[in-house]
């Protein structure tokens, strides 16, 4: 991990010394970060704040930050997909451990929990929507992490025993696979856990079909089956994998939570998400309230 001086176009600020995209400064977050996709969520949470102290918005990043009960939160909106969250971990990072007027590292960087709340297709036929489930491990088939060194936290045995038991076509992208953070996974262990496939897209790459053929056909019959050391695949979203490696690698803490809207399997889709989606906060605010 370099520790050099971090030029003008590698570490990009606004005018007023913000980090470029989510327009922040390290005073306007908190150690402990909520990160959802859809930026309407942000304010779903933070309505249960006794105080929101601060607000930003650029483009499609909502920040607030206040306190739920005493404790300090940040909630963030990343946007869709895994490269809106590069963007948020590497900008997050920066605000942790990089003094934006120096552009040197900080002596003492802080250490951020990061966790997603978001939604997500079930795979397995028992959970109907509206079930909650923790990513134990994160499957990433965007292929982000191979334009990283950073190697250490991946778990290249779970990555290439379910990429055989997938058949993935040779001309995808490697899979790569990253745990949870420990401390907070241990939080959450009696919340049904899996895997979760982390995609590069919402149609194909998740098995979805209109008027494109898919190169994989068989890929999401095979998903149900799939295990590693007694975990199976749980679910498809957009953004974990990325959250668990930048994490992991920055040395930070991440985990996500998501809740599922619609089932692969069953065909069934959610009467009220909006519901859904309260259900998941509600508990996880009550979780995060012990960390």
């Amino acid at each position: 991990m370099r520790d050099s001086y971090f030029a003008e176009t590698e570490l990009i600020l606004s005018p007023e010394g913000r980090i470029y995209h989510l327009d922040l400064l390290p005073e306007d977050i908190a150690d402990t970060i909520i990160l959802v996709g859809d930026p309407g969520r942000v304010s779903q949470i933070t309505q249960q704040f006794e105080q929101v102290e601060f607000r930003r918005q650029h483009r499609e990043f909502i920040t607030h930050t206040g306190y739920f009960k005493k404790k300090h939160l940040t909630v963030i909106s990343t946007g869709i997909g895994t490269d809106n969250m590069e963007i948020v971990c590497q900008e997050l990072d920066a605000l942790a451990s990089i003094d934006l007027k120096t552009r040197l590292l900080r002596p003492q960087p802080r250490k951020l929990k990061l966790i997603r709340l978001g939604t997500c297709g079930g795979i397995q036929p028992e959970h109907d929507p509206g079930t909650l489930l923790v990513s134990a491990v994160a499957l990433g088939l965007d292929g982000l992490s191979s334009f990283y060194q950073s190697t250490s936290c991946l778990d290249m045995e779970c990555a290439l025993d379910l990429k055989q038991q997938l058949q993935c076509p040779a001309n995808w992208p490697t899979p790569y696979a990253v745990r949870a953070d420990s401390m907070l996974l241990s939080k959450v262990q009696s919340w049904p856990q899996g895997i979760t496939l982390t995609a590069p897209g919402f149609y194909a790459p998740q098995g979805r079909q209109l008027r494109l053929s898919l190169s994989h056909e068989s890929f999401l019959n095979l998903l149900p089956a799939a295990r590693h050391k007694g975990l199976s695949i749980v679910n498809f979203e957009m953004e974990t994998s990325v959250l668990y490696f930048l994490g992991s690698a920055l040395g930070h803490q991440p985990l996500s939570i998501c809740v599922v809207v619609g089932n692969r399997y069953t065909k069934t889709f959610s009467k009220n998400v909006m519901s859904d989606t309260k259900h998941l906060i509600d508990l996880s605010l009550e979780m995060i309230l012990g960390l």
